[in-house]
């Protein structure tokens, strides 16, 4: 009896979803009305409400204003309906991302007999009343082979285009052990597939699972791991209250029922003429779709990225940038940009929220002209970013080549003073230390308020000579730290940046599921060193000795301070960590890993090869490449730095491999 359970759903889910978005100002379609819109249940768009839209667009020619002709209207219409799934999914939903956000050419021949070519927007970014706000439900769409339907149980529709595509589900799941909002996504999931109804989805930018006390929202190829949960910083739940509350025009409330079980229209008569409180479903739902917000988030925080697809950014995100975007456009007594701390925790997607700025201060009126200066005190995080914002489009999108990503790095100090003082270029990436060499020349020096400069791990290396360098050489540039370190209220990285503008702590990343929750057991070496493994360690290293130098070595050993200073402590703890690990985690055979961060290169070769010797277990080290150029004094290979020569041996043992 599918009945049943499809009833529960409209209870406990779907029809308070609906209730609340009309609430929130969208316009309920009834679903014979949103087919006669389709055409048929293959198509997805509401044809005629786009047309509709059209018909009030209006463009420049020679200082007069001009309606789209009906030629101009079928262009769009066309264009619009002809995405091609036949290169994937992703890219037909980039392609109207981008009609989206950049508009789109018609061809008009205008009464002078010229022809004119003028960009028509679908959607008005910036006024929220001049577009149309459709939803609708139980939206049956055919299948690609024609062999059956799918039907999601709330579409909302901007202008005509489905925008965003809600799963709502009761709270108790069908599954044993199933999470509340999981069999959604796993349903929205599903639906992508190119077998299923994908062009809904080359439509679709937000997608939404509530199931009435949870709710998370992904989009298109996000898989069920990264569907996050929304916790506002704005929308209070006295306003939530307003809205859930408000009263529904009666025309509505009989349109939203009708066709519904007696039984199911008579209990949300009575619900919806008493107070309700806001549920977590509710705040998900106002949070992404109340309709000012929606053009805000689809406009400046979606991403596509080469690598991880189509990103959406999470609430910390969202909150930092609208904080920081404030922040940025207040002035100091000099004229510069304010500047501050983003204190987003390790894992958190810090190198986005960057992207997701830089894409915000280009398309924000008052910040257009300025240029991004992106900060890193590390060779491998400079790779890092610039790889970020190369494939994440802050190059011009679909355009950006691994070119454009090199040209933006810095080359040397002279290079970084040309830039800074002569360059135009919208986005650069430097290492802090090329100040040092670029502030003693000339013409490295701009005083423009124009110049923003975002600083990677902010704590870190910006103390000192080089950071006052860097302020001289830019002395009203706005500067934004971005750290993913725990500060402590006196650190310097807010004295030298100005305040914390916005935190995302590691307790509420572990909370949310951004973060897997780290456990922490101190194990002090002097004083939890194994005393197993420091006599199998004096063993090996007395058994040259005699009995006096042997006692005499242990003597200087059960000293606690000789430990920490012994060149053999490396070898000591590596020992401790061999036996600890094989003894509580190997003998479970459970397939479980460990990880040992060091403080540098060569100590994890050191680690490794004192690993290595226990034969207890087995190790790999990850890092990245040694600059090559730096510590060669000697022809003689033996005579490179320890750290180059065990990258070349290794390198050429995996070419003998291949």
């Amino acid at each position: 009896m599918s009945a049943v359970p499809q009833t529960r759903e409209q209870y406990s889910a779907h029809l308070p979803a609906l209730h609340l978005l009309i609430n929130l100002g969208w316009h309920f379609l009834p679903t014979d009305e949103a087919l006669t819109q389709r055409g048929s249940t293959r198509e997805v768009i509401l044809k005629a409400r786009l047309i509709e839209v059209l018909q009030t667009r209006r463009f420049d020619y020679k200082g007069e204003q001009y309606p789209l002709s009906p030629s101009g209207i079928d262009q769009i219409v066309r264009q619009v309906q002809a995405l091609n799934l036949a290169e994937g999914l992703m890219a037909a939903n980039e392609r109207l991302y981008q009609m989206l956000t950049l508009g789109m050419t018609v061809t008009e021949f205008m009464p002078d007999g010229k022809k004119h070519q003028p960009t028509i927007a679908l959607v008005d970014w910036h006024d929220a009343g001049a577009n149309r706000w459709d939803v609708t439900e139980e939206l049956e769409v055919l299948s690609t082979h024609g062999t059956h339907h799918r039907v999601p149980d709330v579409v909302a529709y901007v202008n005509g285009l489905p925008l965003a595509v809600i799963e709502a589900k009761r709270p108790d799941g069908t599954h044993v052990g199933q999470a509340m909002v999981d069999e959604g996504i796993s349903q929205q999931l599903r639906n992508q597939r190119h077998d299923e109804i994908p062009h809904l989805f080359a439509y679709a930018q937000l997608l939404l699972a509530v199931s009435h006390t949870e709710g998370r929202y992904g989009t298109i190829g996000t898989p069920m791991k990264f569907w996050a949960r929304w916790r506002e910083e704005q929308f209070t739940d006295a306003q939530l209250g307003a809205w859930k509350n408000q009263p529904l025009n009666a025309d509505v409330q009989t349109a939203l029922l009708a066709g519904k079980p007696p039984k199911l229209q008579a209990y949300f008569r009575q619900l919806w003429a008493q107070p309700q409180l806001p549920t977590d479903q509710d705040r998900l739902l106002a949070a992404l779709l109340e309709p000012e917000r929606l053009l805000e988030f689809l406009r400046l925080f979606v991403l596509f990225d080469r690598k991880a697809g189509k990103v959406v950014a999470r609430y910390q995100q969202f909150f930092g940038i609208r904080v920081l975007l404030e922040r940025i456009n207040l002035r100091r007594p000099d004229g510069g940009r304010e500047g501050g701390v983003v204190w987003h925790t390790t894992g958190s997607g810090k190198s986005l929220t960057m992207v997701f700025l830089t894409k915000a201060l280009v398309l924000h009126g008052n910040t257009q002209a300025c240029r991004v200066v992106v900060v890193t005190d590390r060779l491998d995080l400079e790779d890092q970013l610039s790889r970020n914002f190369m494939n994440s489009g802050a190059f011009g999108s679909a355009v950006a080549t691994k070119k454009d990503g090199e040209k933006a790095k810095v080359g040397s100090g002279r290079d970084l003073a040309r830039r800074i003082g002569q360059g135009t270029e919208r986005i650069m990436f430097t290492l802090i230390h090329k100040f040092a060499t670029a502030s003693k020349l000339p013409e490295c020096y701009n005083s423009s308020a124009d110049m923003i400069v975002l600083v990677d791990e902010g704590h870190r290396s910006h103390g000192g000579e080089t950071h006052e360098r860097m302020r001289k050489a830019l002395p009203r540039a706005a500067y934004v730290a971005f750290t993913g370190t725990p500060l402590l209220k006196k650190d310097k990285t807010a004295n030298k940046f100005g305040p914390i503008v916005h935190a995302y702590t590691m307790q509420r990343a572990v909370e949310d599921g951004t973060v897997a929750p780290l456990l922490y057991e101190e194990r002090v070496p002097e004083l939890t060193i194994n005393e197993e493994a420091v006599n199998r360690w004096f063993d090996r290293i007395t058994a040259g000795l005699s009995p006096e130098q042997a006692a005499d070595l242990k003597r200087k050993f059960a000293n606690k301070h000789a430990v920490y200073g012994a060149a053999n402590r490396i070898e000591l703890i590596a020992w401790d960590i061999a036996q600890h690990f094989s003894e509580n985690v190997k003998k479970l055979d459970l397939g479980l890993k460990g990880q040992v961060a060091m403080a540098s290169k060569l100590e994890a070769i050191r680690y490794k090869q004192y690993l290595d010797d226990t034969g207890l277990v087995s190790s790999a080290i990850i890092i990245s490449p040694p600059d090559s150029r730096e510590g060669n004094t000697e022809v003689d290979e033996s005579k490179l730095p320890e750290v180059q020569r065990w990258w070349n041996t290794q390198c050429g043992q995996e070419r003998r491999n291949l």
